[in-house]
């Protein structure tokens, strides 16, 4: 799927050269990635604390 995208050539250059990625491209599905990531990490966090379970069952 081609997107156009307006983005921050300052931005993009400064995220250049802080990654071995090669291409803009490149950078910007890493960064996707990276995004997707970390969203599902804070909702794995939000459900600490929510699960009810008994202290004294035997997991064996």
């Amino acid at each position: 799927m081609a997107t156009n995208l307006e983005i921050d050539e300052k931005l993009l250059e400064e995220a250049l050269s802080l990654c071995e990625h090669s291409t803009a491209d490149r950078l910007i599905k890493a960064a996707l990635r990276e995004y997707i990531q970390r969203r599902k990490q804070l909702k794995v966090l939000e459900l600490f604390g929510t699960i009810d379970y008994e202290e004294d069952y035997n997991y064996k």
